[in-house]
């Protein structure tokens, strides 16, 4: 058990849906569709579906792990491991964390190059992007969250927007329905961990929660939002493209708001990249706060400075990223590791918590 948070410095439960939601709503939705479609095909839209109701297992696993030990991952690693040895296991979140952020930052870069401006430097729209980050997690975690809540409910419109592609969906291309095997629904939804991880993070904040466990149902509503969002965006993009058009179609998304016609702007698209900055920044501050948090919790040191150290990191690692293979490397090794950490991971320290309960209970 840690000591508890102020309540000055505590957010209410309904705001957990905003941080879940700007996690998991990332530079992954821009191109996920085709990633998805390779194993599935035309069917990966019921794998995207079903991914989404099986993170809700996932959930309650975190939420049940949490309430136990009454604080975050590095009380619950203590908790069942020692101190000592819970404190190095934490270690690999704040990695997983810090590649996390690396990843969206650079993976976004990539689509300002390749899209609005070719010749635009990635290290020094790194260190502009990484010292707002820097700024908003010193403003606190409630200053994260207010971040969370603009960058979901400000760039929302973006939505409606994807309603031009109706008009040129043709629905047959759904059909059949069901026409590939258990194994390759499996695959497609494993495809899908890029586009999904996120919604682990009440494992770093869950003390900063008034009254945590009354947020759990806003945790879960974030993960169906999500799920919902990104399952009705997969039905459009199949509609819309022919299965081989999308296999050529890196950024599915992003080609879609090129229809997009209206009196007033004619290419859609750049303000669609713009208005991402917006959807990524609180990717970056929540991984930033949540390395830095586990840094100070398990080694003792500032999270102003933690902050510091991560965001230095990650801004020296970024031109050394520049190539389409080495950033496909990045997103896959991202998607694994989350994977291991959401569906392998969290299910083992869940039984591992109930077991350490059991026990510490019996010697009692």
């Amino acid at each position: 058990m840690q000591q508890p948070i102020p309540e000055r410095l505590q957010i209410s439960p309904f705001l957990v849906l905003y941080l879940i939601m700007s996690m998991q709503i990332g530079i992954g939705v821009l191109g996920y569709q085709r990633i998805i479609a390779k194993n599935a095909g035309y069917d990966a839209w019921i794998s995207v579906f079903a991914a989404g109701l099986s993170i809700h297992l996932i959930v309650w696993m975190i939420y049940k792990i949490c309430g136990t030990v009454e604080g975050d991952i590095v009380a619950a690693h203590a908790f069942v491991f020692g101190k000592k040895i819970g404190s190095i296991i934490s270690t690999v979140f704040i990695v997983y964390l810090l590649i996390f952020a690396m990843a969206v930052l650079r993976t976004y870069l990539e689509v300002v190059q390749v899209w609005m401006f070719p010749e635009i430097s990635t290290f020094w729209y790194s260190l502009v992007f990484l010292l707002l980050s820097i700024y908003i997690v010193f403003g606190g975690f409630r200053t994260v969250t207010g971040i969370a809540f603009f960058c979901i409910v400000l760039p929302s419109y973006l939505l409606l927007t994807f309603g031009f592609a109706l008009k040129y969906a043709d629905f047959r291309n759904l059909l059949p329905i069901l026409d590939h095997s258990l194994k390759d629904m499996a695959i497609s939804a494993f495809n899908m961990s890029l586009t999904y991880i996120g919604f682990e993070i009440p494992l770093f904040f869950y003390p900063f929660i008034k009254d945590a466990p009354k947020s759990q149902k806003w945790a879960h509503l974030g993960v169906f939002l999500t799920t919902i969002i990104y399952t009705v965006l997969a039905i459009i993009t199949f509609t819309y493209f022919s299965e081989a058009q999308l296999a050529k179609s890196i950024w599915a998304t992003l080609e879609m708001w090129k229809i997009v016609s209206m009196p007033f702007v004619e290419r859609f698209e750049y303000i669609g990249i713009a208005n991402w900055n917006l959807i990524i920044l609180p990717n970056i501050c929540i991984a930033l706060w949540g390395a830095s948090m586990i840094l100070k919790r398990a080694f003792k040191l500032r999270q102003k400075k933690g902050v510091i150290a991560l965001a230095f990191i990650c801004l020296l690692a970024m031109p050394f990223i520049d190539t389409r293979a080495k950033i496909n490397f990045l997103n896959d090794l991202v998607a694994k590791i989350g994977f291991s950490v959401t569906f392998l991971y969290i299910p083992f320290l869940f039984i591992a918590t109930m077991i350490a309960k059991k026990v510490k209970k019996n010697e009692n």
